[in-house]
């Protein structure tokens, strides 16, 4: 009686298994699912540039290569916070920081997406997409993570390369409105404020063990964080009311985007009376819906 048929299948699930593991640290290096927003508004700044001609090829090549940098930086960070990713319980697992994936290999791989990303922007879109999808990397990866252990304004920092893949996606269609451009660069800007300050409130213990100089580890009393919230929400209405003066169906938008900033200002204020976890996590929800809605809504008046 033959074993081949025993031999290979005892040994293939161990191979599945292998691989389905290296391809889950692969994604966690990537942090592929907080990426997803950003390809999100990449593809939004796409549509806009685009101006209702917007190519299905185009647009997937404006995305792929910010992808690209976008992983690079996720990756690299985890390579140069290694140390410090072990000192928090929400990070350890990291694969880097738990020794799944090297440090040469991630550096290597970070690299590698860093300069095939911004390459491949350059030829399939142009040089100007290239050029800010370098400059999100290098903003990321040398002012804002050391400065992340230095002062709490380092999240005022990184909110600039935060804020520039919707102008990678608006560039790459052609996009030339400053107009639009500044706004889209201010709504992510000014949103990713409120947005940040509830995840720092709601792990202020793990940023505090590992060395972070967040806001809400400078002032653990948690009025700063709750002040800064609501000072950048209502800047970010501000932001968000500007399309208004270029978008076809400015009505239509103004029912949508006021809909919108009263769910998220309302979870904002409710934060500031009264900060923590609970409160936070409402914040740091409605401000992924909000975002995911408000480029829907610029969509589909433009």
């Amino acid at each position: 009686m033959s074993t081949a048929p025993a031999n290979s299948t005892a040994f293939a699930p161990v191979a599945g298994n292998a691989w389905v593991a290296r391809l889950s640290d692969y994604k966690e290096l990537t942090k592929l699912r907080l990426s997803l927003l950003v390809l999100v508004v990449t593809a939004a700044g796409y549509a806009l540039g685009a101006d209702g001609t917007a190519s299905i090829w185009g647009m997937l090549h404006a995305v792929a290569g910010t992808a690209l940098v976008a992983f690079a930086a996720n990756a690299l960070n985890q390579v140069i916070e290694r140390r410090f990713d072990l000192l928090m319980p929400r990070t350890q697992n990291r694969p880097v920081a738990a020794g799944r994936i090297g440090v040469g290999e991630a550096t290597i791989f970070s690299w590698a997406c860093a300069v095939i990303g911004t390459v491949y922007l350059a030829v399939a879109a142009n040089a100007l997409a290239a050029g800010l999808a370098a400059l999100t990397f290098l903003i990321y990866i040398f002012v804002y993570t050391p400065m992340k252990r230095r002062t709490w304004t380092n999240t005022l920092v990184g909110a600039v390369p935060g804020a520039l893949p919707p102008l990678i996606g608006y560039v790459a269609a052609g996009g030339s409105s400053w107009l639009i451009a500044g706004t889209l660069f201010a709504i992510l800007y000014l949103w990713q404020m409120p947005h940040f300050y509830a995840i720092a409130w709601m792990y202020r213990d793990d940023y505090a063990a590992g060395g972070y100089r967040m806001l809400s580890v400078v002032d653990p009393s948690g009025r700063a964080v709750a002040r800064q919230s609501v000072y950048y929400v209502l800047a970010l209405m501000v932001a968000a009311a500007f399309p208004v003066a270029f978008v076809g169906k400015p009505n239509l938008f103004v029912l949508i985007s006021s809909s919108l900033a009263v769910c998220f200002v309302t979870c904002v204020l409710q934060f500031a009376s009264k900060p923590e976890r609970t409160s936070a996590r409402y914040v740091l929800l409605a401000s992924i819906a909000y975002l995911a809605a408000l480029m829907v809504a610029l969509l589909v008046t433009f």
